[in-house]
């Protein structure tokens, strides 16, 4: 059973590491939750190294301005690594083969930002060599870009999903469709999807290289059971899942631990060691 926190200071002094998720946890996307920067801010203070893992398909970089910009100061964070980041560190290290992609992006130039100095190309599906997976606008739902996976499918291309997450949550209470759950949809048609990001090792391995720690001295914080609590399960660190982020509806009413158990048990997720309803 997980234990229930009034506040992540009971168990921080166990690790020499937090590693935390972005949205659900630290902000809504336009602002930190309450009490976010605080906790934060004490917790560097006491010692502790802090990170931040996120399914982005963005590089680590736009993600750290981004935080700075909404109100966390830059000088937080020991780390920040994004899914985005770690596929653009296993192209330049030469072990993508592709130099023909086909990008799917929130907005336009986000995929030409993201290649930055690596030689790659960006062309219809037609001529691509691979599908690059990168971000949604807000407007897409399920089933969005059709044309584009029908294609890949028939062509046998593969699918670069740097955005496992499947929802996200928003301010105001509003779910998003991610990439995540685009990847799904194509990999249930019999399309090959290689993902990067939560719950897969790779990223999980390298904010261990970063901050040169054992598993066993980090702690994960997530609001993601699927990804951020499967993914510390499998890369042996502990986590603390924080039930008001993407879950929060199921956490309306009843005893919180065993509301945790019945939708870990639902979604076929290990437990999470812990669990808080909100950062503090």
């Amino acid at each position: 059973m997980t234990k229930v926190l009034a506040s992540l200071s009971e168990v921080a002094s166990d690790y020499d590491a937090i590693v935390f998720d972005q949205w659900g946890v630290l902000h809504d996307g336009s602002a930190p939750y309450p009490l976010a920067v605080e906790t934060l801010a004490a917790l560097k203070a006491d010692g502790h190294r802090l990170a931040v893992l996120s399914n982005s398909g963005k590089r680590a970089d736009v993600n750290e301005a981004q935080l700075s910009r909404i109100g966390f100061p830059a000088d937080l964070f020991d780390c920040v690594m994004t899914s985005g980041e770690a596929l653009w560190q296993a192209f330049a290290a030469g072990e993508m083969p592709f130099t023909k992609l086909h990008a799917i992006t929130r907005a336009p130039g986000d995929a030409e930002a993201w290649a930055g100095r690596l030689e790659l190309s960006f062309l219809p599906v037609e001529k691509a060599e691979a599908v690059l997976l990168m971000g949604l606008a807000d407007t897409a739902g399920a089933g969005a870009f059709a044309d584009v996976f029908g294609a890949a499918l028939e062509r046998g291309l593969p699918v670069l999903c740097a955005n496992p997450d499947k929802t996200a949550p928003r301010a105001g209470g509003v779910t998003l469709v991610m990439p995540g759950t685009l990847a799904q949809e194509h990999a249930d048609t019999g399309g090959e999807v290689r993902y990067i990001g939560k719950p897969h090792g790779q990223v999980f391995g390298a904010v261990e290289a970063a901050l040169g720690l054992a598993p066993e001295r980090i702690l994960m914080v997530g609001d993601s059971l699927e990804h951020d609590i499967a993914g510390a399960d499998a890369a042996g660190w502990h986590s603390v899942f924080i039930c008001g982020g993407l879950h929060a509806a199921r956490f309306r009413s009843g005893d919180i631990a065993s509301n945790v158990a019945a939708l870990a048990d639902a979604m076929a997720t290990p437990l999470p060691r812990y669990t808080l309803d909100t950062l503090r």
